[in-house]
């Protein structure tokens, strides 16, 4: 039964990372989802600090200002501080994140989190905060906030589809038909941070950022439909979530970084297939 909870909590975080990957990775903004998933810990030292408990619905809050935040100030360096997009990015997050890590140092001895497990994470210990009602068990925590946060993206995602499409591709057009690029921007922020904080401690930052990327940009090599791209993303984070299951439980390894790791394989074989199918019609139509 723990397979079943491990594998369905990768699947969850999949599910919603692939599909607000598949807008960043369209919008040239990757890396702003890296920045995100690691500003965010102030935010979630800070919560812990004030509550002092580490309610999951607290630190989601407190992580999701501290995205915000980031956005705002990557967007401010760029556009008012005519700094490099990629170097407003760095210099943000990586002031935040030693931030976090300054704070957890400082309090070490009041603050129950630590910075490797924000960044690795714990998938196989899931099992062992579980969600009682009335006494009685009801699955993992963790399950039940990712699927939470799943329907909330898939909801945002469903009604807002136009505005996000429309915005991502050509913003001066939303502009003129009355839509704000501007507030999807944050809205589509607001989600990356609200998925990115509530996966911590299942599966650690780098497996978001690889599930925020990979599957997306693996989607993207097979087709330009938005909506196809969205599902085949998932599909691909779901083949690399169970993959990286069994990978681990064969290696003995950690189970999130072999779930990356299965990520990059089917890029690599999408890729190279992809490669070689275009060769092959260049060769027949030459």
């Amino acid at each position: 039964m723990n397979d079943f909870w491990i594998i369905l909590t990768g699947i969850l975080v999949v599910a919603s990372t692939g599909t607000l990957g598949c807008f960043l990775v369209l919008r040239k903004m990757t890396m702003v989802g890296d920045a995100i998933s690691h500003a965010v810990l102030p935010g979630i030292v800070i919560t812990y600090l004030l509550s002092g408990e580490r309610n999951s619905f607290f630190m989601i809050i407190g992580a999701g200002l501290i995205g915000l935040l980031t956005t705002f100030l990557i967007e401010f360096l760029h556009k008012k501080g005519q700094v490099q997009e990629d170097a407003s990015i760095g210099i943000t997050f990586t002031s935040f994140f030693a931030l976090g890590v300054i704070l957890i140092s400082y309090f070490a001895g009041n603050v129950d989190l630590d910075q490797d497990c924000v960044l690795y994470g714990e998938i196989a210990y899931i099992t062992l905060d579980p969600m009682l009602i009335g006494g009685v068990e009801y699955g993992p925590r963790a399950v039940w906030l990712l699927a939470t946060v799943f329907l909330i993206v898939i909801f945002v995602v469903y009604i807002g589809f136009r505005s996000l499409k429309v915005t991502t591709f050509d913003p001066s057009y939303a502009a003129s038909i009355g839509i704000s690029a501007t507030l999807w921007h944050y809205i589509l922020m607001s989600l990356v941070s609200l998925t990115t904080v509530a996966s911590f401690e299942s599966v650690g930052a780098i497996l978001v950022v690889a599930f925020l990327t990979v599957p997306p940009a693996t989607a993207y090599l097979l087709t330009e439909n938005l909506k196809r791209m969205l599902l085949l993303s998932i599909l691909f984070g779901v083949l690399a979530s169970v993959s990286g299951y069994y990978l681990a439980e064969l290696s003995n390894g950690s189970i999130a970084g072999a779930m990356a790791t299965a990520s990059g394989f089917i890029f690599a074989v999408v890729f190279l297939a992809k490669k070689m199918h275009t060769q092959y019609y260049r060769g027949q139509h030459a």
